[in-house]
């Protein structure tokens, strides 16, 4: 393990001092550019008046030049013609202005061009650069445990490091078989259930943190390989008021004017394990219509022919948050089940009679909704080493994840 990530680390090192010298380099050619541009444009727009200047100045030295000879030509001839080479050379002397000259500006208003670069850029850089980049011997964070979920790991994580002050983590997997890792969690929390997971199926995960008020991440923990065993809950598909996700864990109570029970496929919850109920905000309506006869719940067996599970043989929560055991209401109320809300089902066996012999099989059952809990006892007159889930809503709008 040192040696692999001492390896990994100084390739990890030579790519991004190699990266940042090619983008260094490719900014400092850009900014020379654009002072270079910055040059050429001052030239242009102040020499132009000097270049027009100068243009008119010679115009007028030609144009006098001329007249001269012209001069000096009308002198020189015989009587007849000086009378009319000077009549003629009067005439164009007296509309040509020799005695004007354009302005020229003062050596004062004339541009020089210098370039004014500071010395403490380079400052700046060292002072950056000394202090860019860390080498860490162990990551603030490590993998804790991997619980098995039903189609899902639970995946835990702490801080090693107690000088180190985590503001947010980062969790990562993939398949062993897989060449990339894919962001999976980011948040404040120190656990997270990665659903989508096939049984039987080894995964890599590595969690790193971002310090408090800091931007970059902390190096990666050590890759574990976590797995599950449990296959994933699935709703039974073909009840015709309920549309079912590709994976069947999400149910939305559609339009249809049919109601009734929608169950599990299998009776893959047992006891000891924790059930959870998941309310999916959906389109513009967060949920749909409450109704007294709404249910999520589990129970022993399928029995059609009921709209609620409230019911023998069962336990649930309306959507107005009342507990129902065997169809029988409780006094004790949870809150009411909203957009976002989370309902868990927690169920341990503290009595088991002789099931054969008409005993009693009792249950001891944690319903959990908003932070609020209510515990009871749920006596069966059968074994049941594993039970089935259910839901059932009166109007269209509610849509359930179940994990």
């Amino acid at each position: 393990q040192i040696k692999e990530s001492a390896t990994l680390t100084r390739d990890v090192l030579e790519q991004h001092f190699s990266d940042l010298k090619g983008t260094l380099k490719k900014l400092l050619d850009e900014r020379l550019m654009s002072l270079l541009q910055e040059v050429d444009v001052i030239e242009q727009e102040s020499i132009k008046p000097l270049d027009e200047c100068q243009k008119l100045i010679e115009h007028g030295v030609s144009t006098a030049d001329d007249l001269l000879r012209e001069g000096e030509s009308a002198v020189d001839g015989d009587v007849g013609q000086q009378n009319e080479k000077l009549c003629n050379f009067t005439k164009k002397a007296l509309h040509i202005q020799l005695d004007s000259l354009p302005e020229v500006p003062s050596l004062v208003d004339v541009p020089c061009l210098s370039a004014q670069l500071d010395d403490c850029l380079l400052t700046i850089l060292k002072n950056q650069i000394f202090r860019h980049g860390t080498v860490a011997s162990r990551p603030p964070v490590q993998l804790e445990e991997f619980v098995e979920k039903p189609g899902g790991i639970l995946v835990r994580w702490c801080k090693v490091d107690d000088d180190f002050i985590p503001q947010d983590y980062r969790l990562q997997y993939r398949k062993s078989t897989a060449s990339h890792f894919e962001d999976v969690y980011v948040g404040s929390e120190t656990e997270f259930i990665v659903l989508h997971i096939d049984p039987n199926v080894d995964y890599q995960f590595r969690v790193c943190a971002r310090g408090d008020g800091r931007q970059e991440w902390s190096p990666w923990s050590v890759p574990q390989i976590g797995h599950t065993t449990l296959v994933p809950h699935e709703w039974t598909t073909g009840l015709e008021g309920y549309s079912l996700s590709s994976r069947r864990n999400i149910a939305l109570r559609n339009d249809s004017q049919s109601c009734g029970v929608l169950y599990s496929k299998a009776p893959t919850y047992f006891c000891g394990q924790t059930l959870t109920f998941r309310q999916v905000p959906f389109g513009i309506e967060t949920v749909g219509q409450p109704d007294r006869r709404d249910s999520l719940g589990v129970c022993v067996e399928q029995q059609n022919g009921y709209d609620s599970l409230q019911r023998d043989k069962a336990v649930c929560i309306s959507t107005n948050g009342a507990v129902f055991v065997n169809g029988k209401e409780m006094t004790n109320q949870l809150p009411a089940v909203t957009s976002g809300s989370t309902v868990t089902f927690d169920m341990e066996v503290v009595q088991l009679g002789p099931c054969n012999e008409g005993g009693n099989f009792k249950l001891r059952v944690t319903i959990s909704s908003n932070n609020r809990e209510v515990v009871f006892d749920w006596v069966l007159d059968q074994c049941c080493g594993s039970l089935y889930f259910g839901c059932s809503f009166s109007y269209p709008g509610w849509k359930v994840l179940v994990f």
